[in-house]
């Protein structure tokens, strides 16, 4: 269960900043994220989400990045 400072991707509000602590995915998600420079420790700043489930956009390591609703979905962020 996650505590009230652990929160999903796509339930961050723009603007906000935590720290990746998990990924709840198969392999093959896990390293396309770890491609993108998304992982366990990573402090990453979300940036914007569009309406209606549609992609994600953040930061990590002063690079913007969109993702999809579902991956941001499995992303547990710990909120700064």
């Amino acid at each position: 269960m996650l505590d009230r400072k652990q929160i999903t991707l796509a339930r961050m509000q723009g603007g906000q900043s935590g720290t990746v602590i998990q990924i709840r995915g198969g392999h093959g998600m896990v390293n396309r994220l770890n491609a993108l420079g998304i992982m366990p420790g990573k402090r990453i700043t979300k940036i914007s989400t569009m309406l209606m489930r549609g992609p994600v956009t953040i930061e990590v390591d002063r690079v913007q990045v969109a993702i999809g609703f579902g991956m941001a979905n499995r992303i547990i962020v710990k909120l700064d």
